[in-house]
């Protein structure tokens, strides 16, 4: 699916945000005072974002090395809290070159900048319950894609997803949704609807959440041209990955 207009959107265009500014210097100067800060701690260094003259400078394999490298920190209590400075806050005011792109749930336990240890400008995030796929959730990621050229996009499930074990309940005539999350439960049901059968609830929600999130992986290519242009002509790295509550690990999906 491609929005209406968006051809004729361009990377100084569409809210500034991706726009060269006069402050390059000054993001040049936080990268290197966070990448000093990050060798003299003990911690693993943290994700420095790409050059305000390089958007798109990391690549899809590289950014997610990154984000797995937070995560490690994330579970070992190490993390660094990386680029929430008043400074590198400042530096950002003109311009954003995340290097990754994470469809979400809206779950409050899955807060991806917490979860992979990030800070500001350094992830695009975009959140739906269930990692629903609706218009506006693809439109948000093919322009974190086209217009600000992020070479990485993980979708996020977790486990006890509240949306997948609704529309488990839903399947099995369990349970009722009225109003607009009838409309994304029932998004959600294919997946319940792919998956084997377990006796056991806890292993079958997994399951259900690990498919959801695959099937969504799928979804991006099938529905967006820009997407798949992205993947075949730059390399775009597309991930599924489901994340663990109880020890915070996130883990690919193959």
């Amino acid at each position: 699916m491609v929005l209406p207009g968006s051809r004729a959107l361009t990377r100084r265009h569409v809210f500034g945000l991706t726009t060269l500014a006069a402050g390059g210097g000054l993001l040049s100067a936080c990268a290197s005072a966070d990448r000093a800060a990050a060798t003299s701690s003990s911690a693993a260094p943290a994700p420095t974002a790409p050059p305000s003259e390089a958007a798109g400078a990391v690549s899809g394999e590289d950014a997610w090395k990154q984000l797995l490298a937070g995560n490690t920190r994330f579970i070992g209590d190490q993390p660094t809290h990386p680029h929430q400075a008043a400074q590198w806050r400042s530096s950002l005011v003109q311009a954003q070159h995340p290097f990754a792109c994470v469809l979400g749930c809206g779950d409050s336990r899955v807060t991806p900048e917490l979860v992979f240890d990030t800070g500001l400008g350094d992830v695009f995030t975009v959140r739906s319950a269930g990692e629903v796929l609706d218009d506006a959730v693809l439109g948000s990621i093919e322009y974190s894609v086209e217009h600000v050229r992020t070479n990485l996009v993980v979708v996020l499930g977790h486990a006890g997803c509240g949306a997948v074990s609704a529309a488990i309940d839903l399947v099995r005539h369990k349970g009722e949704v009225t109003g607009n999350i009838a409309t994304l439960v029932r998004a959600v049901e294919p997946a319940v609807l792919a998956t084997p059968p377990d006796p056991d609830p806890g292993k079958f929600l997994t399951a259900c959440v690990a498919e959801q999130a695959r099937r969504v992986k799928t979804e991006l290519a099938e529905r967006s041209e820009i997407i798949r242009d992205a993947v075949a002509q730059r390399g775009l790295k597309v991930v599924a990955a489901t994340y663990d509550l109880a020890d915070g690990k996130v883990s690919e999906l193959t």
